[in-house]
Formats: C-alpha cells, sequence, structure tokens
C-alpha cells in the first residue's frame, strides 16, 4: 500500500486546478488556462517532441512578496533542450525571463507557485522525426506545494527500470516524451509500498530519483553522481553544491554504487518539484539511523531560506515577482 506520505504530497501536487482561474502565455498572448488548447494531432502530443522547465515561485508573507527561484537559469536550460531537439529561433533569456514573471504576476499569487514554460512542435502531422516541423512555446502557472516530503525523511527503493542513457533520450534535456521512464520507476515504487524510486544506470551505479538528483554523505562529505552518469545537469543541485561551499561542507562528485546507499550516513533527493528530501530508508535498510541527518537538515533549513528571499548570500537566486 502507497504511503501515508507518498499520498498526501501526490495528491497535493496533483491537484486539478480550476483553469479558468489562472493566467497563461499562450500563442503569443496572455489568456485563461483554460482557453489554452491544441489538437489532438499536434506533433508533441502524438511523440513527446516538446521540452520544459518546472520553475518554483516562493511566497515571502513578511515581505508580501513572491520570489521566482533561479528563472534565468531555468530558461538557458530551456533554450538548450531545444536546441538538442532542434528548437531554435525562440525568445532570449531576458525576454523569456520577463514573460515568466508576467505569467507569474498576471495571476496574482499569495502562496508558493509553480510555473512551466515549455517549447513544443506544433505541427498536426504523423510521421516520427524532429526536422521540418514547427514549433512555439507556452507558459503556465498553478499554485503548488511540496511534491514529495521535506521533513520526516521518504522510503525509497531501487527499481527495475533503469535511467535512460545519453546515447538513446538524453537526460540533459528535459524532453517530454523522455518522463515516461521516471513514471515507470515512480509508479514501480508507489505500487510496491514506497515514496519514491532510486534509479540506476545501464552498468549498476546510482543515477538518480525517478525526477530528482541524489545525495549521500559519509564520513562527512556530500557525494553525488557527475553529469555524465545520465542524470538531469539539475539546477537545484548545482545550488545544493552552492550552499554546501556556503556551510563548509566538503563536496566530491563520483559514481555511487547501490550497496554504499546501504551504509550511507545521509542521502536525500533535490530538485525543482523535491526541494530538498530526506531519505529515511533503502530497500527496506534505514539511512543512517533512520532519522533526518544534520548535514541534510542544515542543507534544507539554508536552502528553504535562500527561496525565500531571505538570505542575502543567495540572493542572485531570486528575482522579485511583484514590483
Amino acid at each position: 500500500m502507497v504511503t501515508e506520505n507518498a499520498e498526501a504530497t501526490a495528491a497535493n501536487f496533483a491537484a486539478k486546478p480550476n483553469q479558468n482561474s489562472y493566467t497563461c502565455f499562450f500563442q503569443g498572448n496572455y489568456v485563461p488556462l483554460g482557453d489554452a488548447r491544441i489538437s489532438i494531432m499536434t506533433h508533441a502530443f502524438l511523440y513527446g517532441t516538446g521540452v520544459f522547465e518546472g520553475i518554483r515561485a516562493y511566497w515571502n508573507a513578511d515581505e508580501q512578496q513572491l520570489y521566482a527561484l533561479r528563472v534565468r537559469e531555468h530558461i538557458v536550460r530551456l533554450r538548450n533542450s531545444s536546441k538538442i531537439m532542434l528548437m531554435s529561433d525562440l525568445p532570449s533569456v531576458d525576454e523569456f525571463t520577463d514573460i515568466v514573471l508576467e505569467v507569474l504576476r498576471r495571476n496574482n499569487f499569495r502562496e508558493d507557485a509553480y510555473c512551466r514554460p515549455s517549447v513544443y512542435k506544433t505541427t498536426e502531422a504523423i510521421g516520427v522525426r524532429l526536422h521540418g516541423l514547427t514549433h512555439d512555446f507556452y507558459v503556465l502557472a498553478i499554485p503548488m506545494g511540496d511534491y514529495i516530503d521535506t521533513e520526516k525523511g521518504i522510503s525509497t527503493c531501487t527499481v527495475s527500470w533503469r535511467r535512460t542513457s545519453d546515447v538513446s533520450i538524453p537526460s540533459r534535456s528535459k524532453i517530454t516524451g523522455s518522463y515516461v521512464n521516471p513514471a515507470f520507476s515512480k509508479s514501480e515504487a508507489m505500487l510496491n509500498g514506497f515514496d519514491e524510486a532510486i534509479v540506476l544506470t545501464n552498468d549498476g551505479h546510482v543515477a538518480e530519483g525517478s525526477a530528482e538528483n541524489l545525495f549521500m554523505v559519509r564520513d562527512g562529505v556530500l557525494i553525488t553522481p557527475p553529469v555524465s552518469e545520465d542524470i538531469l545537469e539539475g539546477i537545484t543541485r548545482a545550488g545544493i553544491l552552492e550552499i554546501a561551499g556556503f556551510l563548509g561542507i566538503p563536496t566530491r562528485e563520483r559514481q555511487i554504487d547501490r550497496t554504499e546507499l546501504y551504509i550511507a550516513d545521509e542521502v536525500f533527493l533535490c530538485g525543482t518539484g523535491a526541494q530538498v528530501s530526506p531519505v529515511a530508508s533503502v530497500d527496506h535498510r534505514p539511512v543512517g539511523d533512520g532519522h533526518v541527518g544534520p548535514i541534510a537538515r542544515n542543507i534544507g533549513k539554508t536552502y528553504f531560506d535562500a527561496v525565500r528571499g531571505r538570505l542575502p548570500e543567495f540572493k542572485h537566486w531570486v528575482l522579485p515577482v511583484y514590483k
């Protein structure tokens, strides 16, 4: 049976919004989300030929300000993903950033939110290819809380599915069709009673969670797989490494064996959706003493203060939405 944590966070994340209540950017205009429609013949719908980003925005009640997190970095990665998928002629980073902020502003959020910009193949045609197709982009935003638990620690298992490799579907590009792979992994884990999946590479090394980067702590050193291990070049992952430097925590990027997770002092997952989520167990084995460890707790606290604009040292991460 799926655990209580998984049920609660999945319900929070997957709640269907009242689409007429939100504004998005679609086909060059700001329109109600409910009016943004595509044909079922759209190539991106038929074949998954789109790319996307997930951008968090955090409400700071003390300042009455919404802070959008690492927007420019996400747009740079979106443009890189688009390049891999043979889609160019997009707004500049500055122009795209302005659209993201305007969508958030028009929705007048006074709570944490999630923004999704996407570039997708718009040609209405049958036929598997990337070339010779038109494309467009949209930006939507909805309220969003936690994707997975960020406080108590989650249960995880290594799944039978393997992470797609760079010679099949490149993980450094957030391609919509490629997310069938993490969907298989996530459902295998949850249907077997765990909160989240840990996915291995084809040669058996630890890659990441279903849709999160992974860190472990051994002997006081924070360790994460390198970007050459078929992982997403995570923006939150880069932020965690930056926080570790700020806190004086030594870091190392190297391959991780599955059984190292069994004897690690701490393990946690991170990502735009996951934020910083400590792992309490892997394959029925407690991580450390089974509770949130001091390094994950310290990094998590620093992260959540940073994303709400509370730390001067990390103000470069956030952009205020409301002028």
